[in-house]
């Protein structure tokens, strides 16, 4: 019977990472120009999840460094990677990628900033179904 314990408490929770606000947005900035990209807010996920009903444990927020030191490496993240700039291809950026090709080579990489949050919420105790 205990062993049901870990199942059960598993069904009330709810554990997630997800893409945060701005995320990777110096490099959209530079192709498609200034975007707000605010919507993936962990305050808001935290306020939907609450309005679920669930009760937020753990909310966790980190933007992290990323560097970019070729224009191949550039081309790779956004062919996988499409929202970042929505319809990306080489032919149609062909002259921002040779500027920012031309910018790294004379400056060092390009720097953008990843950003993530993890969220954890639970059903709160009740009554048992």
């Amino acid at each position: 019977m205990g062993g049901d314990r870990p199942r059960a408490a598993a069904r009330r929770a709810y554990f997630s990472q997800q893409v945060g606000p701005r995320t990777v947005a110096e490099l959209t900035d530079f192709f498609i120009g200034p975007h707000d990209g605010t919507a993936r807010d962990p305050e808001r996920a935290r306020a939907a999840a609450e309005s679920a009903g669930l009760k937020v444990t753990d909310l966790r927020f980190e933007r992290l460094r990323m560097e970019f030191h070729d224009i191949g490496a550039v081309i790779y993240f956004l062919r996988k990677v499409i929202w970042t700039v929505p319809g990306f291809s080489v032919e149609r950026y062909s002259a921002r990628l040779r500027e920012l090709h031309e910018r790294i080579e004379a400056e060092g990489p390009f720097v953008a900033h990843s950003s993530r949050f993890l969220i954890e919420a639970r059903k709160p105790d009740g009554p048992a179904a």
